[in-house]
């Protein structure tokens, strides 16, 4: 019975998102009416002291990132900066090929160490504009969007700095490039077959005679450039190259400014206690703020005159977007937070831990508590925190190395974790303008490609024992 009402949960969850009703107000209603389902006694408790905690908690630490990824995403569009690298890239690759454009700038800027929220806010003016010139419908934005940031270079490649290739290390004692050749051999295969379905979308659309749609009755069209004339396409993509620039430098630095802890007095009257902060934990998240702020910076210096007609104006439906899109990814938050606290989510653990094989064990467990939270991160903490002495203990015993147990845990936690609820999915809808009605079809072929590529990898060291 536990178990039947966690699947509840998620099931109504996902229905709720799938048809397009608000997650924020649905996410605490799946949880809640679990928790209602077990004890009724806990409902306000874990409400207030676990379901909100981890919400405010993620708005906490993720705000700003979505806040300054929107303003950022938003100048870059209205300075036109946009439409120039779009029509640099059309001359340069053709329209026949707007697809793989955007995969690999969301590529680069997700192995640059950008936040792959960021890189929704900061593409899409860039993906809408290609596709709207190529004819490409619309609605096949997300999915491509999917795969240059949530898949290869999310968790495969080896070298990523996104957090689900970091987590692992701290429970198998790896590095962030453990199995190089399992890792990148992943990613072409996921690189490949993402391409090759998107493309078969585009000739199926094309072949219907279906365009990228009507802007009147599009939600969340870029707004159209007001300048005289276009940028040069090296400059325009100059704000681009400083954020991964800026990212990797105060990734750097920060530690070397603050060291490890940093502490201070949070007002001069009285004797308050210190505020003491890890600084590890936060480095990334500084690193990103400030890379984003040096870039906010450059395209105002750079493209001033056409910013500063429409900046009113476009700064706050930036604001609106993040607001929304954050206020979605930490209500997701607290749902998985509160599910992976109910009885039924142990009887899956249980459940999964029972699978023979190890690497077999390790990949559906992780892949499948991230589908059940509705986050890659989240499941795989999760799952390794529970089950990571068992996974070494099996491994070892099969003579399996850590770092083939590290690739295989990030690239599961990037499989199923892209459900209709997951965060990441939702604000990619949103910030498109698209229901998951319209796009989703093409986001879960995505999953579903990304899910086998970590049993190809599993397959493939079987087969030559390379790592």
């Amino acid at each position: 019975m536990a178990f039947l009402i966690v699947l509840a949960a998620l099931v109504f969850l996902m229905v709720a998102a799938y048809r397009g009703y608000s997650v924020i107000l649905f996410a605490p209603i799946a949880a809640m009416g679990a928790v209602l389902l077990v004890d009724p006694s806990l409902v306000a408790p874990m409400f207030t002291g676990l379901f909100m905690d981890k919400m405010v908690g993620f708005l906490k630490l993720y705000f700003p990132v979505f806040l300054l990824g929107a303003v950022f995403g938003k100048l870059i569009e209205i300075s036109g900066f946009s439409r120039a690298i779009v029509a640099a890239t059309i001359r340069a690759v053709g329209s026949s090929r707007a697809m793989l454009s955007i995969v690999v700038v969301c590529a680069l800027l997700t192995y640059g160490g950008v936040s792959l929220f960021v890189v929704v806010f900061a593409v899409y003016p860039f993906a809408s504009e290609l596709f709207r010139q190529s004819n490409i419908p619309k609605r096949l934005i997300p999915g491509t969007i999917a795969l240059g940031a949530f898949t290869f270079t999310m968790d495969a490649l080896p070298g990523t700095p996104q957090i689900q290739n970091i987590i692992p290390t701290a429970f198998f004692g790896t590095n962030t490039w453990a199995a190089p050749v399992l890792g990148t051999l992943g990613g072409v295969f996921i690189l490949v077959l993402g391409l090759l379905y998107l493309n078969w979308r585009r000739r199926v659309a094309e072949g219907a005679g279906e365009g990228y749609g009507d802007p009147a009755t599009l939600i969340n069209e870029p707004a159209p450039f007001s300048g005289d004339r276009l940028a040069h396409p090296l400059l325009a993509i100059l704000p681009l190259i400083l954020v991964g620039a800026s990212n990797l430098l105060f990734t750097w630095l920060i530690p070397q400014l603050y060291g490890s802890e940093h502490s201070f007095i949070p007002a001069v009257i009285g004797t308050p206690a210190p505020v003491v902060q890890e600084v590890s934990r936060l480095t990334a998240i500084w690193a990103v703020e400030g890379a984003l702020l040096v870039g906010i910076l450059a395209v105002v210096v750079l493209a001033w005159r056409p910013v500063s007609k429409t900046f009113s104006e476009g700064s706050k439906a930036a604001t609106s977007g993040a607001l929304l899109a954050s206020m979605n990814t930490a209500s997701e938050y607290g749902f998985g937070a509160v599910i992976a606290a109910l009885p039924g989510f142990l009887v899956v653990a249980n459940a999964l831990g029972s699978i023979p094989n190890p690497l077999v064990n390790e990949a559906v467990t992780v892949t499948a508590l991230a589908g059940i939270t509705g986050s890659a991160s989240g499941g795989m903490s999760i799952a390794l925190a529970a089950m990571a002495d068992s996974f070494i203990a099996n491994a070892n015993a099969a003579g399996i190395p850590m770092e083939v147990l590290h690739r295989v845990a990030s690239m599961a936690s990037g499989g199923m974790d892209t459900l209709p609820h997951n965060g990441a999915v939702i604000t990619l809808l949103a910030v498109t303008g698209l229901t998951h009605r319209q796009a989703y079809k093409d986001i879960f072929a995505i999953t579903l490609i990304k899910t086998l590529a970590v049993f190809f990898i599993i397959a493939l060291f079987y087969l030559t024992g390379w790592v």
